[in-house]
């Protein structure tokens, strides 16, 4: 059984990350305000992240849910499509793998070979039967010596998230949504928070990601808040609960997502207690 072990990180790059968001006035101009998170802070909220997907266990870092028609991998359970069968979801795996070859991580054979095009596994079955072979074996050593580079990542896409859910929003709501955000990014809680839901449930801003036409990402949590913002990272995990509740109302039957619910309640809860 692979055990947990402390992410190695690359020397060129360490911990510190500095996110500069852009915010989209009404005006249309662009406004940069920095979130800055110390080395600790990062590490910190990349182990929270890796715990909440794969229970923090190095084996957790490959993964394909029962139900699922995709393989999920890293801290933050990055979807890989296999060929042919794209789906509904935003595909970040191959983003992920582009993004760690950019900054000099060599890729274990696998995704050298094949540039992450598409997941070679076929199937869950597929999947859960090479799950002892050299190819998986290195593909979890790679992502459990990248954990901080996949925290930079994540970071990355919250800094890339907020430009998207003005543009999708309607325009009376928008300076509700950035103050929102601005407020829930002024802590390290309130950052904790907004890179782990946007990773784990998406910006939505996605056509494809709505169940009746209503979406379950960071911008329905924000429109969704309320609260006189004493305690935004409390409102932020109240609302959270009630968006991903009416996800599963409104999901098709045959995906049983009531399944899950209890667990993703208990992860946004938690952010109040981060």
């Amino acid at each position: 059984m692979d055990k947990c072990y402390p992410s190695r990180a690359h020397p060129s790059t360490g911990l510190l990350l500095s996110l500069t968001v852009t915010c989209w006035l009404l005006s249309g101009s662009l406004l940069p305000a920095a979130i800055k998170l110390s080395p600790a802070e990062a590490q910190r909220i990349g182990r929270k992240i890796w715990q909440n997907e794969c229970d923090g266990t190095v084996a957790g870092l490959t993964s394909w849910n029962a139900g699922e028609d995709f393989a999920s991998l890293g801290i933050g359970h990055f979807i890989w499509y296999p060929a042919g069968r794209p789906g509904p979801f935003e595909e970040s795996f191959p983003k992920l793998v582009a993004f760690l070859s950019g900054r000099g991580r060599p890729l274990p054979k696998m995704l050298s070979s094949t540039g992450a095009g598409h997941c070679p596994w076929h199937s869950r079955s597929d999947f859960m039967l090479a799950q002892q072979t050299q190819d998986m074996r290195q593909l979890r050593q790679f992502l459990a010596e990248t954990v901080d580079l996949q925290t930079q990542f994540m970071v990355n896409r919250l800094d890339d998230s907020l430009p998207k859910m003005l543009s999708a929003a309607s325009s009376s709501d928008r300076d509700q949504i950035q103050a929102r955000f601005q407020q829930m990014a002024g802590s390290a809680r309130g950052c904790y928070a907004l890179i782990d839901y946007v990773n784990f449930k998406g910006e939505g801003v996605l056509p494809t990601e709505r169940y009746a036409d209503q979406g379950w990402g960071l911008l329905q949590v924000l429109e969704q808040m309320g609260g006189d913002g004493t305690d935004s990272v409390r409102e932020f995990s109240k609302a959270a609960a009630a968006v991903l509740t009416r996800r599963v109302h409104n999901a098709p039957p045959g995906r049983h997502e009531s399944r899950w619910l209890s667990g993703w309640i208990r992860r946004v809860n938690g952010y109040s207690r981060a």
